[in-house]
């Protein structure tokens, strides 16, 4: 039984398509165009899985004036990413064109809310598996494998590297061709529901990683009419990782914004398909254009609807008008954070008052906890262990400055990121290359210590909401011990006291001075309980130590 299905292609400015498929044994099916400027042709096809693409008379300035190149369904959603040819593949199940036949399993299942966000961010290919894939890649299946780690730790959300269709077998995904198929090397559609899927099950969130400030060079629409989506150059040469998208071009006669149509599209379709739960925007400085931004976060929610959608800037260096009253955004990735905490736990620098700037990101003029997103590294950076190797700070040494940034990532305002194997003291320089995650470091008491560390202290931020407001005292500074002393509290009578000594020296017998509440307090690294009188507390503090007093 075959049924009529209808193929469209948006190309305005465009004199002349036809359509090839397995379908039609390779002859070329000429495409009807619309007043809407959509070329369109309706085939007989039974229910199956066909193969196609278009042919196109150019536009773009960089082929001869109305040149014939063949293109793939800038719409498709699974790719032939095995083939040269990269065609468009299309599933027919019961006369309709259908993306998959999976059936989704866990939508009923609540979510953590975006101030309760533990983010864990990772890339498929190098997070694990692959042992059985000659290039080594992991696949969705790979992390589904990770998940019940995942909750371990107790992350409630992961954030994926880009998995949109790339070029080639590896990548991180930021240089995007196909932008409503998924990367076919890490698994199929299925596989990639399934894994989202598996993640709602166990109350974790899925973020996206959104690059929609430019897409990899020959991607489709570069091909049709390169300058009716994107600029005819980079704007920012030396910050430039393809055609960029030009979100100001209007066309007044179908009254449309090209780019801002596309990319509003592909949300909405990854939003409806996959069930993802928010999105980071990659280079959202690049993109500069707030109206569109706050436009594509409006489709974004009102796409998401009842659920929470979380919708994060990386925007280098950071600036609060992205976010705030007027900001398109709801978070900010906190770039100054990463790079303080690290000076500091390095011991390169002592400057009390940019610690307070970070820990406390309204003096920096934000509003709140959910407009920043910390991390003491991530994939743009190395892990913190080669940051601190470098500056010959090694083994327990460099655990004990690690656990100091865990102290303050996960006391300070704002949303917490971890950068996969961070947890356990993966030590890896950034590279573009292969790079697996070390799964056999967790086989040593320092990097098993590390994780404990780590899963205790996002437990104490789930139990202890203090930590979820926008409460913040630095009631103790003291310049020449370099110690820096600072309480969370909430309404319910929930209070956090962090001690932090960034000194090389053992502090014995110190006195803290302004503590806020006199009484019973728990020590949460060591696990003792306190008694503080007279507004002070005297505690013995390691060399570049964090202690955590928990009211009781």
């Amino acid at each position: 039984m075959s049924s009529p299905i209808e193929f469209s292609l948006f190309a305005p400015h465009n004199n002349v398509a036809a359509l090839i498929g397995s379908f039609s044994d390779g002859k070329e099916i000429p495409m009807e165009k619309g007043k809407d400027g959509y070329f369109r042709a309706s085939v007989n096809v039974e229910d199956g899985t066909y193969q196609y693409k278009f042919k196109i008379q150019s536009k773009s300035w960089f082929f001869e004036p109305d040149q014939w190149v063949d293109v793939t369904d800038p719409y498709a959603t699974d790719i032939d990413g095995k083939s040269e040819s990269e065609n468009s593949i299309v599933c027919i199940k019961d006369g309709q064109k259908i993306v998959d036949t999976y059936v989704w399993m866990h939508d009923d299942k609540p979510l953590p809310a975006d101030h309760e966000l533990v983010i864990y961010e990772l890339h498929v290919a190098d997070f694990s598996g692959g042992e059985d894939d000659p290039l080594l890649r992991g696949k969705y299946k790979h992390v589904i494998e990770k998940l019940d780690y995942l909750s371990d730790l107790g992350i409630n959300a992961i954030e994926l590297l880009p998995v949109k269709e790339y070029p080639g077998d590896y990548s991180w995904g930021y240089n995007p061709r196909h932008f409503f198929a998924t990367e076919t090397s890490y698994g199929s559609t299925a596989d990639l529901k399934k894994l989202i899927d598996e993640c709602h099950a166990r109350g974790i969130r899925v973020i996206m990683d959104g690059i929609y400030n430019h897409s990899e060079a020959s991607a489709p629409l570069t091909q049709i009419d390169h300058d009716y989506w994107y600029h005819h150059e980079p704007r920012d040469p030396d910050n430039n990782w393809g055609p960029e998208f030009n979100y100001e071009q209007y066309d007044e006669s179908l009254e449309t914004y090209p780019a801002r149509k596309f990319i509003g599209d592909v949300i909405r379709f990854w939003i409806h398909n996959y069930h993802i739960d928010g999105i980071r925007f990659d280079a959202a400085r690049q993109i500069a254009n707030y109206d569109f931004m706050h436009w594509i976060v409006q489709e974004a929610k009102q796409a998401a609807g009842a659920k929470p959608f979380y919708n994060v800037a990386e925007h280098i260096p950071e600036t609060t008008s992205i976010t705030n009253v007027d900001g398109p955004m709801d978070g900010c990735w906190h770039d100054s954070f990463y790079h303080c905490i690290l000076e500091h736990i390095a011991g390169d620098t002592f400057d009390l008052e940019r610690l307070k700037d970070v820990l406390d990101c309204k003096r920096q003029g934000f509003m709140g906890t959910t407009n920043v997103v910390n991390y003491l590294t991530n994939h743009d950076h190395n892990h913190v262990m080669a940051d601190l190797g470098d500056r010959n700070i090694l083994d327990e040494e460099a655990f004990r400055r690690v656990r100091l940034g865990v102290v303050l990532l996960m006391t300070a305002i704002g949303v917490p990121l971890i950068w996969m194997g961070e947890e356990f003291g993966e030590y890896k320089y950034k590279t573009p290359n292969q790079a697996k995650i070390d799964w056999t470091l967790l086989g040593g008491d320092l990097n098993r210590d590390l994780f404990a560390y780590y899963k205790g202290l996002i437990n104490l931020r789930k139990q202890n909401h203090a930590l979820y407001t926008e409460n913040i005292n630095f009631f103790h500074e003291n310049p020449e011990s370099k110690v820096l002393a600072y309480t969370r509290w909430n309404d319910e009578g929930s209070r956090v006291v962090v001690v932090a000594n960034f000194s090389g020296e053992f502090l014995a017998g110190y006195t803290v001075t302004d503590f806020p509440e006199n009484g019973t307090w728990h020590e949460w690294t060591g696990n003792y309980d306190v008694e503080t009188g007279n507004n002070s507390l005297m505690t013995d503090l390691g060399p570049y130590e964090a202690k955590v007093f928990v009211w009781q």
